[in-house]
Parts: structure tokens; sequence; C-alpha cells
């Protein structure tokens, strides 16, 4: 039998973020939530904001490893 436990925010796609913290965008401003909901939802939302920043922070300093020294394809060859 699968698992089926959600992943942790930090194990997930940046795809994948981007989509849940859409969903939680659209029930806060859909509305009708109580204010416990909302406070839930404001910090579920938070904390998914933060993961993607990460995962766009990782991504940006992968970018520079690569770029440094003037690497324009790191994994090919060199002869």
């Amino acid at each position: 039998m699968a698992d089926t436990a959600p992943q942790p925010v930090d194990q997930e796609r940046y795809e994948e973020i981007v989509q849940r913290l859409a969903k939680v965008v659209e029930r806060l401003e859909g509305g009708g939530l109580s204010l416990e909901e909302s406070i839930a939802a404001f910090e579920e939302g938070i904390k998914l904001a933060r993961a993607g920043a990460r995962k766009l922070e990782e991504a940006e300093r992968k970018v520079e490893v690569l770029l440094e020294g003037d690497r324009t394809a790191p994994f090919t060859e060199q002869k």
C-alpha cells in the first residue's frame, strides 16, 4: 500500500509548492472561512511562500555556480 501522507514542503517540487499556494490564496480570497480557518490558511501560505523562496534561492545558487568562470556547458566532457 502506498504512503498517502503528504510530503514535507521542503521535499516538494517548486511547481507543487506554487500550486498549493495558489489554492490557499483562493480559499482566503473566497471568504467564508472562520477566523481560525483563515489564520491556519494564512500560516500554511506563509510556510509555502518561504519554501518556494528557498527553492528559488537554491536554483539561483546552482546557476551562479554553473556560470562561474564563464563555464556555459559544465556537463559536457572537455577535451
